[in-house]
């Protein structure tokens, strides 16, 4: 089983605010979580992967979160 991260975990590593974290849950822009009763949690292959999807090579190109805004 892979190991879940807590918010805080999670805002460190992707080097966010624990605040933008529960921002991007509410529009659905952040990396997939689980939630455990009322505690929340992320897999780290989840914010790989949410990572992966964020590359781009010019200012120009849009990341999925900027599609789904349009």
């Amino acid at each position: 089983m892979e190991t879940l991260l807590t918010q805080r975990e999670a805002a460190s590593v992707l080097r966010l605010s624990e605040r933008t974290l529960e921002r991007s849950r509410v529009s659905g822009t952040g990396p997939s979580f689980c939630k455990l009763g009322r505690r929340v949690f992320y897999r780290q292959c989840d914010i790989v992967s949410w990572i992966e999807s964020h590359i781009v090579n010019s200012t120009s190109e849009t990341t999925p979160s900027q599609e789904q805004r349009q």
